[in-house]
């Protein structure tokens, strides 16, 4: 699963979800991207359980971008702690998805068999999300 390598703070913050994504709105790499269409965290786990969809789906064909990454340390007390007595352990990961964020990008197979595989991916994510194509006519 995808976790950062070096961590200058340790534990963040929650924060809020506020406004639409301004980076990473347009497909840059693929032909056919997986699009968000609300705001939510995506873990670590979920982005790792879409990827095994798309590449099962394409059956290790073509080549998939994951565009997002899980920075943002999630912490949590163990069971049955009292309050108090600092924040908890780091527990997972999670990626920060806004709206009109671009997920995922598929490229080097049929577009039919992409839009497949991202929808097949799109059930493993807590975002609602569309299926775009590049448009070819440049």
């Amino acid at each position: 699963m995808l976790a950062p390598k070096k961590t200058k703070h340790r534990k963040w913050q929650k924060g809020r979800i506020k406004g639409k994504a301004t980076a990473g709105t347009t497909i840059a790499f693929g032909k056919v991207a997986l699009k968000s269409l609300s705001t939510s965290w995506v873990t670590s786990r979920q982005i790792e359980a879409a990827r095994r969809v798309i590449t099962r789906k394409l059956a290790r064909g073509g080549k998939v971008w994951i565009r997002i990454f899980p920075h943002k340390p999630i912490t949590e007390k163990s069971s049955e702690v009292p309050m108090g007595k600092g924040k908890g352990p780091v527990d997972h990961y999670v990626a920060v998805v806004k709206t009109g964020r671009v997920l995922f990008e598929i490229d080097g197979v049929p577009e039919e068999d992409a839009i497949e595989a991202l929808r097949l991916a799109a059930y493993k994510l807590p975002v609602k999300t569309r299926v775009i194509v590049k448009d070819t006519k440049m």
